[in-house]
């Protein structure tokens, strides 16, 4: 143990400053600030290593490392020296009033705790380096240049930045749990889809119908405004009629938190083109408008806790109203089944969707999950908007919301959240047939937590887990919508999108039509054989019908945490950089966090 301890010692000593630097780069990358910087210090016990700033600005425009630098610079690889120039120079073009909203919210305040558990001023207390983050985020936004490390460093208000290093290998060790796992579960997914694929014949893709493509309906677009007077709420929806003569099922699309009804016009249009008529509504307290109200100071919240229960309500009321004109207006003219209804939506539309079909809200699950201990040690961001729930428990009557609505048959959640909000006790309610898609990369939802694990918990037989091998949390989406003030994304958090959208399209005709529409012969579509045939090398995709907590358990021992710390001991540089990494996905997920939950 001794002479384990002595080597893991002689690692720090020689390249943890430089190690944790390209750590946290990404992390200031997509942040802002104050004053200038001088020097970084990075401190291990009694160790401390320090590094000039322009030593790493001469670096990160000339490629030219001096003497100051040459000390750390040998023990990083050349692949990882040029990302470090990279993620010197790279810009996040964001506005500073967007970053200084988000900062003020719970969400960004939550970032900025766990950041300066690791990047202190020279004092080490973690108000003045709270405070000393945020303004150096928010003044680095407004450079000309963009938010990019190099003028976080320049605007920090204090001549010195302070890391923790012990604090720093901690939270890599943390994260690098996180990522092993969701790793490993990820491909126990593949691996059982391979041999569920390998049990069903082949599909003879020359006689299927080839989804990805349009249908042979043209389709009638009508934005409707709908007044609900109880709850306040004018809902406006836009609804898709394709031009067939019969009645035909009802298809609901959710979109997530910060969005609106163009984000899925894709899906919309492509469901109606195949028969389907689509109803996409404007859910007023999560959309876009309520985001430009948080960013212009006239809104304090990313969204009411009021939203999980009111977006369901959103779909009843409209139901219920479509049900009333469908055979007196005549743009509809008894065309709309909604006795067969389905529903799509994604993250926060994945949890919309998800309670129509049954799924209860879980108390008792949030009041274990949203202690301030247990928060404070997560890197599952959405929990933070799931807590949210519990206001609802203070204010309601003592009954259980009843968010189902029975004339749901059949629903898809594309990264839902769904852990503590449900629990395993709230997703075993649902007995209708369901789909949960996950993204591999997803940093906002990640997978292992909000879909693979709640996969294992549904009770139902008619289910499956889709997994994205390569997709992130905006995939499905694609980037914002400019013409209605969204923010656009940087492409690395978008992935494959053009991808993304083809699989939503060809896996929620044939699932919609089979549950909904109550046609068997799209069966052959829904299942492992037929997604593998279909997968593209840009954006894996792998589809399982089932997955057992047990199977789950061998993947997740607890037993590989000793095997973890001897990797982080033995490989610390990987380790650290993987984190690092990592949290640029998280840096900018959650400056976005307000808009695409």
């Amino acid at each position: 143990m001794n002479s384990l301890f002595g080597n893991w010692a002689s690692i720090l000593r020689k390249n943890s400053l430089l190690l944790v630097l390209s750590m946290l780069l990404p992390t200031f990358g997509n942040s802002n600030s104050v004053m200038a910087a001088e020097r970084i210090y990075g401190y291990y016990s009694a160790l401390e290593l320090s590094i000039s700033v322009n030593a790493l600005e001469n670096y990160a425009k000339t490629g030219v490392i001096d003497d100051d630098l040459a000390a750390y610079q040998q023990y990083l690889p050349l692949q990882k020296n040029q990302e470090l120039r990279r993620i010197l120079l790279s810009p996040v073009k964001v506005s500073p009033v967007v970053v200084s909203q988000f900062l003020y919210t719970p969400q960004g305040e939550f970032l900025l705790r766990r950041l300066t558990q690791v990047i202190k001023t020279k004092s080490r207390q973690s108000k003045p380096s709270f405070y000393a983050l945020r303004a150096a985020l928010i003044l680095a936004s407004a450079e000309s240049g963009g938010l990019t490390l190099l003028n976080v460093l320049r605007k920090y208000p204090t001549s010195s930045i302070h890391l923790d290093l012990v604090q720093s290998l901690e939270i890599a060790a943390e994260l690098e749990k996180l990522v092993n796992e969701t790793n490993r579960a990820i491909a126990t997914v593949s691996q059982k889809s391979k041999i569920e694929a390998a049990t069903i014949p082949q599909p003879n893709l020359l006689q299927l119908p080839d989804f990805r493509n349009q249908g042979q309906f043209k389709s009638q677009k009508y934005t409707l405004k709908f007044f609900d007077l109880t709850r306040n709420r004018l809902l406006l929806t836009d609804v898709y009629v394709p031009n067939i003569k019969s009645s035909t099922s009802v298809i609901v699309i959710s979109h997530g938190l910060g969005l609106d009804s163009s984000n899925f016009q894709y899906l919309a249009t492509h469901l109606a083109s195949h028969g389907f008529a689509v109803v996409v509504p404007n859910h007023p307290g999560s959309d876009a408008k309520q985001l430009r109200s948080l960013l212009n100071g006239s809104a304090s919240e990313v969204a009411e806790a009021s939203e999980f229960k009111d977006r369901p309500l959103d779909v009843k009321y409209i139901l219920d109203k479509l049900e009333k004109s469908n055979h007196s207006d005549l743009r509809f003219k008894g065309r709309l089944n909604l006795q067969q209804v389905g529903v799509f939506g994604q993250s926060l539309g994945g949890y919309t969707a998800l309670a129509l079909a049954g799924a209860k809200i879980n108390f008792e699950q949030l009041e274990q999950d949203c202690q301030p201990e247990a928060l404070q040690d997560s890197w599952n961001m959405s929990l933070l908007l799931q807590c949210r729930a519990l206001e609802l428990s203070i204010t309601k009557t003592g009954k259980e919301y009843n968010l189902r609505d029975e004339r749901v048959k059949a629903a898809i959640a594309v990264n839902p959240i769904t852990s503590s909000i449900f629990g395993k006790a709230g997703l075993s309610q649902i007995k209708t047939p369901v789909m949960i898609v996950g993204s591999s990369d997803d940093t906002v939802a990640p997978a292992l937590y909000e879909q693979i694990l709640p996969f294992s918990w549904f009770a139902n037989s008619q289910k499956y887990l889709v997994m994205l091998v390569g997709g992130t949390h905006f995939s499905t989406i694609g980037n914002g919508n400019p013409a209605n003030q969204q923010v656009a994304l940087p492409a690395k958090m978008i992935g494959d999108a053009s991808q993304a959208r083809r699989y939503m399209n060809v896996l929620s005709v044939p699932f919609f039509q089979t549950y909904v529409a109550g046609k068997s012969k799209y069966i052959p579509y829904l299942n492992a054989a037929y997604t593998q045939s279909i997968s593209s090398k840009s954006l894996g995709l792998s589809l399982v019908q089932s997955l057992s907590p047990t199977e789950l358990a061998q993947v997740l021992s607890s037993d590989r945490n000793k095997i973890l710390l001897f990797q982080i001991q033995t490989k610390a540089s990987n380790s650290i950089l993987n984190f690092g990494f990592w949290m640029l996905d998280v840096g900018v997920a959650l400056l976005r966090v307000t808009i695409f939950i």
